[in-house]
């Protein structure tokens, strides 16, 4: 066998991994409500691909190849069962496999219902974005430990003891009723935000635990909302992603040191993704239904507005956190209006918004909120509680850029001080 036969089979399979592997799973697991069997299938199946390709040659169609040799896979599992219940499973396999088994017939898509499961309020929430990783994406036990920063052996239990419960409690892989479904699309869509931004935390893409996982949120964005396409939180989501992946290249300049949003280039930022965003609000706009994701695409709509007048939109920013925090409450939020607030009526009304949330136990570890202090009270004058503050927020960062550039905001202050005193030495 030539070598570029078996290179051309491993690219065959490599593409259909990456276009089909969740279109695959879900489909299986659909039917069969074994998700970790319908994994075990399709591996196999590929495996079967690539012994086998590289001779007998790649198929007009190696979705339905893969699909029909995983179908068999399945099968062969529930015959190898020999209690009552796995005759039971075995004769309902072959009932369905066999009314379906037909290599023209288009796939069903049931991705969406598979994050819905995946999603599913008897889901632990911590769970919910590693185990949409793995069924769609088909990621790795291990590699998802690793962006989520917890051991390959729990994350590996916590994947195992999720699939179990979507199995032993009957948890259906469809997308909800109508009157259902904004709750559990809520869920759907935090997972796949917390999975991009996983992977948005690392901003060159350098760290091989989180690389392509912000690229892989916006794939799953874009897969929900194409396939809700009526529902605009799924469009928000997605502009949101998009509008955030925009300035990816603008975060560091030449010398890999961090570049605040303020300070950033527009020219830098991807017109492409900024015009795709822009016209996903847009149409989620129109819709008349506003929500979280909306909101905060707004915000960062209004921030883009630079491009075209060189001036960042402060007023419409803190109108949009102003409706933000009404709507969730978040002290997220707050930190952000009270920088916004800060911009439009001074440092001083940025510290009073601020002021609010000094007694809030979880923004004790939360280096945003001390950094936003200290530069609020660098701005106001207050240099020696903002040293303090800017000492805490560098204490709490992990990335040694931006801990470079509060160590510098930090040492601009003690230059500031030293020039006063030599000023008035009195």
């Amino acid at each position: 066998m030539p070598p570029e036969d078996g290179q051309r089979a491993r690219s065959a399979a490599e593409g259909v991994a990456r276009a089909s592997y969740g279109k695959l799973v879900a489909f299986l697991a659909a039917r069969t409500r074994d998700v970790a069997g319908a994994e075990d299938a399709l591996s196999e199946a590929f495996a079967a691909a690539l012994a086998d390709w590289p001779s007998g040659g790649i198929p007009r169609s190696p979705e339905a190849w893969l699909l029909t040799v995983a179908r068999r896979k399945l099968i062969d599992a529930a015959r190898r069962r020999q209690t009552s219940q796995g005759a039971a499973d075995h004769l309902r396999l072959l009932a369905e496999f066999a009314s379906s088994e037909d290599d023209e017939k288009p796939i069903p898509e049931e991705r969406l219902a598979l994050m819905f499961a995946c999603a599913h309020p008897a889901i632990d929430a911590g769970v919910r974005a590693p185990l949409i990783l793995q069924t769609i994406l088909g990621f790795d036990a291990a590699t998802i430990a690793s962006a989520f920063l917890v051991s390959p052996t729990a994350m590996g239990q916590r994947l195992v003891r999720a699939k179990n419960k979507i199995r032993q409690a009957g948890i259906p892989l469809r997308v909800p009723a109508r009157e259902d479904l904004r709750d559990r699309l809520d869920a759907v869509l935090e997972a796949i935000y917390a999975a991009f931004a996983e992977g948005w935390s690392d901003p060159a893409g350098t760290e091989a635990r989180r690389r392509n996982l912000a690229e892989e949120g916006i794939w799953l964005g874009q897969l929900a909302a194409s396939l809700l396409p009526e529902e605009p939180e799924a469009l928000g989501l997605l502009a949101l992603m998009l509008h955030a992946e925009a300035r990816r290249g603008a975060r560091r300049n030449e010398r890999g040191e961090y570049v605040p949003l303020a300070e950033q280039y527009p020219a830098l930022w991807n017109s492409s993704l900024i015009d795709q965003a822009e016209a996903l609000l847009f149409r989620a706009g129109a819709m008349g239904v506003v929500g979280r994701y909306q909101l905060e695409a707004a915000v960062q709509s209004a921030h883009v507005v630079r491009r075209r007048t060189g001036r960042t939109d402060w007023a419409a920013i803190e109108k949009l956190y102003d409706a933000l925090l009404a709507l969730t409450g978040s002290p997220v939020v707050a930190i952000n209006r009270a920088v916004a607030i800060a911009e439009t009526r001074g440092p001083a009304a940025g510290l009073e918004a601020l002021d609010a949330l000094a007694g809030e136990p979880r923004l004790a570890e939360y280096q945003p909120y001390w950094a936003a202090l200290a530069w609020l009270l660098a701005r106001s004058g207050e240099r020696e509680t903002a040293d303090a503050a800017y000492q805490r927020a560098i204490g709490l960062e992990s990335d040694p850029a931006v801990r470079d550039f509060l160590q510098r905001r930090r040492q601009e202050i003690a230059l500031a001080v030293s020039r006063r005193l030599r000023a008035d030495p009195g």
